[in-house]
């Protein structure tokens, strides 16, 4: 068979042909060029296959043109499309144009297309020819890296770009200019060192040495603008290599206000904290930093095997300086107190305010009670030097009760315990004087914390019961009135006397409701009396100073009486003269109160208190109560007979009625009889007597 060798080399050329035709097509689908030619003279088009993707339709699904590309195009685009082709038949040469299509899926893309005409031999445009690549991708990308560049050039933050070995900047954003105050062109020309003033060498070589380790690190420095003014920056620096050399790229975000801030909490947190472990008046510690030293102290004194003593000092008088003129006072005579005691301590040493008018010590590493004593002699010694205050010149003193470690006490709380408890002997001996815990006074303390549970229990089942003592006439022997005197009946040790309970009802403020309670007895005692056609004269009351300062007292007074019909004109309220010069001024106005209700004011223990005779006048008084203490050696002994007859010549003066107390013999009824005072209460007519007695004695009257 002859071999046809002009069909095998032509079969050979098409097979050569179709792998290049093949090999383009796959180079375009590579690069994402689609290649196309227009025939000028027909208007007829060819695309490649990726050209038809590139526009979103199947290989040869549309006949493509010259009208179809046009109609892709966005038509923000056309007009500059069109000028570009316009451009391209006119001169001839390769021409770019960029536009944005709609694909036939209606998604939006980005095409750079490249274009050229060919001509004929007479010159006539025949082609145009040229590829479309699909750029939509990289547009999105440069775009992203526009926005980004601005980001950085334009942050607030400020970004540095410093070369690793040379420390020079080789890039400043302009938020760095401008946090600086150097032109971009100033601050090139810098070192890091320049703009850090704090910053040296070794600390470089350190942040060098941690960021080529981490590859980032966060720092805190101060910068230097051109003025000269300094701030603070947080850096968070990370290494790269930037045109080819090892660089650090820095973002400084200054914290001035955030150190500000931090600089301004942590002064009120010491501030807080300060407050909270220390007394607002005199700044010592309180009870609660107290509490921890000694805690500190036990703890340090059982290690190095030491004795330390705790001294309670509790100021004499000065509750007295503080009713009668005023908590400014008192305040300066503590601030005072404070002071005074601070000086005579050693720094070892810790003086506390636990509140009111009481302080406690620390005396650290002490040798002996000795060495405690002389502590307290030379505090007792001090405290009573003369404070001269806002014009006033006072005199105090202090009470101190003292335990010791380990003797006494290994624990906080008894040692708290035992140095209060001879605190409290202390005032018990007339106060001016220290005394050491001993276990007698545990056992005085203890019975003293029972009294004032049952006083409480007391109070609560009213087992309290109203004993009343005669007054009389002494010119007639005839009953006028009847004072009523508390008493106690405990359900298992009977009887209890006034003395042993009324200083602590006194102290704790239970003395009010048991003046009530006596009160409300009292007066409805006296009505029945009164009901059932007897006369007892009039009814005797004491009044404590802070049953008086009560708002609701009065309210209250008023209500009782109303309650039981007890009648104003038959109460007479005795005060004791001490407790109203506490605070005359106060006194005077709730006395004014309740003597416009009708009701008499008698002053109890009078020649006792120190009374000034001014306020004296300008109080609502009705009678005088001549004190015992002055009765009880009459008429031998000649002070009290003068006294005695002072105070009845001061009573006529003032028109106010007289009545003295503790009145046992006949020598002493008869002086005083003669002498003017005709109203007269005590044993020489009768002692207290329970209702019972006191009706039998009314009815045979």
């Amino acid at each position: 068979m002859p071999i046809d060798l002009e069909n095998d080399s032509l079969e050979i050329a098409l097979k050569k042909l179709q792998a290049k035709e093949q090999t383009f097509t796959q180079l375009e689908a590579i690069s994402n060029f689609g290649s196309w030619e227009i025939d000028l003279k027909n208007n007829k088009a060819t695309w490649s296959q990726q050209s038809y993707k590139i526009y979103g339709y199947e290989v040869g699904s549309v006949e493509p043109s010259l009208e179809l590309f046009l109609s892709h195009v966005h038509p923000d685009d056309f007009s500059s499309v069109q000028e570009t082709l316009q451009e391209a038949l006119i001169s001839g040469k390769v021409t770019s144009a960029t536009c944005r299509i709609k694909k036939a899926d209606n998604k939006e893309a980005t095409l750079l297309i490249n274009g050229q005409v060919l001509y004929d031999k007479d010159g006539s445009p025949t082609k145009l020819i040229g590829t479309t690549q699909d750029i939509t991708e990289q547009t999105h990308i440069k775009q992203h890296s526009d926005e980004l560049s601005k980001l950085i050039e334009y942050s607030s933050n400020e970004i540095y770009i410093v070369e690793y070995k040379t420390l020079n900047y080789i890039y400043a954003n302009q938020g760095a200019c401008d946090a600086l105050g150097y032109t971009k062109k100033e601050l090139l020309n810098k070192t890091i060192l320049d703009i850090n003033p704090e910053l040296t060498i070794r600390d470089i070589l350190k942040l060098k040495q941690q960021v080529t380790q981490t590859n980032r690190i966060l720092n805190k420095s101060i910068h230097q603008r051109k003025d000269g003014s300094r701030y603070d920056v947080q850096a968070y620096i990370h290494t790269l290599e930037y045109d080819g050399v090892d660089a650090f790229v820095i973002f400084d975000t200054d914290i001035t206000e955030l150190v500000l801030a931090e600089k301004l909490l942590q002064e009120q947190t010491r501030i807080l904290n300060h407050q909270a472990n220390h007394d607002a008046l005199t700044t010592l510690p309180n009870r609660m930093l107290f509490r921890d030293r000694l805690s500190q102290t036990i703890n340090y004194s059982l290690r190095h095997k030491r004795k330390f003593a705790l001294l309670f000092i509790d100021l004499d008088q000065f509750k007295k300086i503080n009713d009668s003129l005023g908590h400014h006072i008192g305040d300066a005579v503590l601030i005072e107190a404070a002071t005074r005691l601070k000086n005579t301590l050693r720094q070892e040493d810790t003086l506390a305010r636990l509140g009111g008018d009481e302080f406690t010590i620390i005396l650290k590493d002490v040798k002996d009670i000795q060495s405690a004593a002389a502590v307290a002699n030379k505090i007792n010694a001090i405290m009573k030097e003369p404070l001269h205050i806002k014009g006033h010149t006072l005199f105090i003193s202090s009470s101190i009760g003292i335990s010791m470690y380990p003797q006494d006490a290994t624990s906080q709380e008894n040692l708290i315990k035992f140095a209060d408890t001879a605190m409290y002997k202390a005032k018990e001996e007339g106060r001016d004087n220290f005394q050491f815990y001993s276990a007698e006074m545990t056992a005085q303390a203890f019975e003293r914390v029972v009294m004032e549970s049952s006083l409480r229990v007391a109070i609560k089942e009213q087992q309290f019961l109203v004993y009343f003592q005669p007054q009389y006439c002494a010119l007639k022997d005839t009953i006028i009135g009847f004072e009523a005197l508390v008493r106690w009946q405990h359900p298992t040790i009977g009887l209890v006397a006034p003395f042993k309970f009324i200083p602590i009802a006194e102290e704790n403020g239970l003395i009010v409701e048991i003046d009530r309670l006596v009160m409300k007895m009292a007066m409805q005692q006296f009505s029945l009396w009164y009901k059932d056609g007897l006369n007892p004269g009039r009814l005797a009351l004491n009044l404590a100073m802070k049953q008086l300062t009560q708002e609701d007292f009065i309210p209250i007074l008023l209500q009782t009486m109303q309650d039981v019909a007890f009648k104003p004109e038959w109460l007479e309220l005795e005060v004791t003269e001490g407790q109203v010069m506490d605070n005359p001024d106060e006194a005077i106005i709730k006395l004014r109160e309740i003597s416009n209700l009708g009701i008499e004011i008698a002053i109890d223990d009078f020649g006792t208190g120190y009374s000034s005779l001014a306020y004296l006048k300008k109080l609502p008084l009705d009678k005088l109560k001549i004190d015992q203490s002055f009765v009880r050696d009459l008429p031998d002994d000649e002070d009290d007979s003068a006294i005695a007859k002072a105070i009845i010549a001061l009573g006529k003066s003032l028109n106010l009625k007289l009545i003295a107390e503790g009145v046992e013999t006949q020598e002493q009824r008869d002086f005083l009889l003669e002498n003017g005072c005709t109203n007269i209460q005590g044993y020489f007519y009768s002692k207290p007597l329970p209702t019972e007695e006191i009706t039998l004695l009314l009815t045979k009257t």
